[in-house]
């Protein structure tokens, strides 16, 4: 496997760390949000430390169980993608002309 960029290490370190505590500001103990959710307390604890193996659903399905799935779906949703819509906007013509076909109707 590749090696993870710092950057990324770093966010999944901070996700894992943000899904502890949200599971236990809601009280919820491990064995139980494994179970929940459907995967095993192993996999519960690598989302938890931030390991970058782990595949996208078990993290949709931890989601899911602590109520802030709809969130996880708007990660790259085009009105939060700063980036893309800057690039977008420099894309866009300086002018419209209306064709010729249409001038003389």
């Amino acid at each position: 496997m590749d090696a993870i960029p710092i950057p990324v290490k770093r966010s999944l370190q901070k996700l894992g760390q943000d899904v502890r505590d949200a599971r236990k500001r809601r009280r919820i103990p491990t064995q139980l949000a494994a179970e929940r959710a459907g995967i095993s307390r192993s996999t519960l604890a690598k989302i938890e430390k931030g390991d970058g193996s782990v595949a996208m659903a078990a993290y949709a399905k931890v989601f899911f169980i602590l109520g802030i799935i709809n969130r996880f779906g708007d990660l790259i949703d085009p009105r939060f993608d700063e980036l893309g819509l800057g690039l977008e906007a420099e894309q866009l013509p300086k002018r419209i002309r209306i064709p010729k076909k249409e001038k003389g109707r």
